[in-house]
């Protein structure tokens, strides 16, 4: 049967995966895909304590999470595109030659 540990588990597994792909990664598209697995990680981790409690504000919060990581990528990707149409490149290292 699968318990309250075994969710904190995958929640703390999950987390490990992205912050090792937001720290390695020099793609922006991969780091997009990090801060999402990120998020749903701490998404894992209020719903399992949200239902662990038997409390519905775990699960609320995990909604607007949900929300903000929707309208994080949209202009996240926004961005990108336009960035990708004006170096030809997605790569972090090309951020350096911005000019403020």
């Amino acid at each position: 049967m699968i318990g309250f540990h075994h969710y904190l588990v995958l929640s703390a597994v999950l987390f490990a995966i992205g912050l090792v792909g937001v720290l390695r990664r020099k793609n922006l598209l991969m780091l997009f895909f990090s801060t999402e697995i990120l998020l749903n990680a701490a998404n894992v981790g209020f719903v399992a304590v949200s239902k662990f409690y038997a409390d519905i504000s775990g699960q609320i919060f995990a909604l607007f999470i949900i929300a903000i990581a929707a309208s994080e990528v949209a202009v996240g990707l926004g961005l990108l595109a336009l960035w990708y149409k004006r170096t030809g490149s997605i790569d972090l290292d090309s951020l350096n030659i911005m000019k403020g």
